[in-house]
């Protein structure tokens, strides 16, 4: 059940990349500092390159059964929510504070990379 989930929320999220990029390429760029725009455009960017982490977490489930990387699989969803989350809030309202807790999201990404890398080396 959790290959499916992975795969639907990947799907979500590579959904919200392509709406939320379009939405700042059409109505942001005209409405935000350059400053701004620029940060909403990382948390597209990262968004969408752990959307495809997702399915590669998926798909290796399927492929190697025996190889548990389930909480990779959550670890990039955590970052997609924490790091893009909070990159999206910080340029939209330019409240510092969402900049503050970035790095948060960053250290579930740099998991997710690391159990991937863990399970895969250690057999």
């Amino acid at each position: 059940m959790e290959k499916v989930f992975f795969i639907l929320v990947a799907s979500f999220f590579g959904f919200l990349s392509v709406l939320l990029g379009a939405f700042a390429a059409h109505f942001l760029k005209q409405k935000l500092s350059s400053q701004m725009f620029d940060i909403f455009e990382v948390a597209v960017r990262y968004q969408i390159y752990h959307t495809f982490a997702l399915f590669i977490v998926a798909i290796f489930s399927k492929i190697f059964p025996n190889i548990d990387i389930q909480f990779a699989g959550w670890s990039f969803i955590f970052g997609i929510i924490i790091f893009s989350g909070s990159l999206y809030s910080l340029s939209l309202t330019g409240i510092k504070f969402f900049g503050a807790i970035t790095p948060i999201g960053g250290v579930c990404f740099l998991i997710g990379w690391g159990i991937l890398f863990w399970k895969f080396f250690s057999k």
